[in-house]
């Protein structure tokens, strides 16, 4: 039997895609190396987990990210001694990586080592690990295919978990689904209001530790869910951020959105969101126009169909087979 590592994490994006290759990574054993105190750690159950020491860049000008950001190179030299470590116990014949910040020390000590390496970029624009980490690829695998022929990788699609595809089909009735990423939003949160409670049967994932002061007989709000599926499947249109992995789930379970791109950071949420919805599969609402919320969930609930019949028209969406296929092919 093959083994295989899975890298990437500080965030959830970073962690559900590489969980939806398991089921198809039957003839591998499979390991994950993540950082020590990651969100990762967490996510990743079931399976032998080998924390490293991650260094991440900060964009912040403040004393104290600049002080971290002076000790990063010396933390990312340490990730990578420590991953070689594990690398080395655990012998794999593949290391595929999902990016962040804990993934490159990972993949820098692979090909050190002269283990295969695959890269995946979710996002349209390639984040700084990834682009770090891309000289040291066997293969690069791409969400976008703006992507693929900018760096000459392989068009893909996303990894999408399967479990999504069997939740509940929405009632005819008016049911909308809210929610900010992995942790959460303010931004989104604070533009819940009674008015759009009035017109729609609300469940919003508002992030942990994070709530809203709205009380509705429509409205309910939780702070995390471990049935995504079925809250997913009861969904009309969703709100939420623009991070690659959740808006390619929504596009494989064909679900109208509207995406509110975080307006912070390298600007990726951003691109993804204004290419999906160039493709008229989403409607674009940056956060200073949140206040049109009501308005937008309106307009995309009327054009549903349009959305639907715009994202059946789209090409590898769900790459979690054909990825799967290009691993056990290497």
């Amino acid at each position: 039997m093959k083994t295989i590592v899975l890298t990437g994490g500080g965030t959830a994006g970073h962690v559900i895609p590489n969980l939806a290759l398991i089921p198809y990574l039957d003839s591998f054993e499979v390991h994950y190396i993540g950082g020590k105190s990651g969100i990762e750690k967490t996510l990743v159950k079931d399976l032998p987990f080998h924390g490293i020491t991650t260094g991440k860049l900060r964009r912040s000008l403040s004393p104290s990210a600049i002080i971290k950001n002076c000790l990063m190179p010396f933390q990312v030299l340490k990730g990578i001694s420590s991953a070689k470590r594990h690398l080395r116990r655990i012998k794999p014949d593949i290391v595929f990586s999902k990016g962040g910040f804990v993934a490159y020390p990972v993949v820098r000590a692979a090909a050190s080592l002269g283990i295969p390496v695959i890269v995946h970029e979710s996002d349209l624009s390639i984040g700084l690990a990834n682009r770090m980490s891309l000289k040291f690829a066997t293969t690069i695998l791409t969400s976008f295919d703006k992507t693929a022929k900018a760096i000459n990788g392989v068009h893909t699609g996303s990894p999408i978990r399967q479990e999504l595809k069997k939740g509940l089909q929405s009632p005819n009735s008016k049911n909308l689904v809210i929610m900010g990423g992995s942790l959460g939003s303010t931004a989104i949160n604070n533009a819940i209001t009674t008015e759009l409670c009035d017109n729609w049967n609300i469940i919003h994932i508002t992030g942990r530790g994070k709530k809203t002061f709205v009380r509705h007989q429509n409205y309910k709000q939780i702070e995390y869910s471990d049935d995504i599926a079925t809250i997913l499947g009861w969904a009309d249109i969703v709100v939420s951020r623009a991070g690659s992995g959740a808006v390619f789930e929504l596009l494989a379970l064909e679900k109208p959105m509207i995406l509110v791109p975080l307006n912070t950071g390298r600007g990726d949420q951003i691109e993804n969101a204004h290419e999906v919805a160039s493709w008229d599969a989403a409607l674009y609402l940056p956060e200073e126009k949140l206040h049109t919320l009501n308005f937008a969930a309106e307009t995309v609930y009327k054009n549903r169909e349009k959305y639907i019949s715009n994202i059946r028209k789209l090409e590898k969406i769900d790459g979690t087979k054909q990825i799967a296929q290009i691993i056990k092919t290497l």
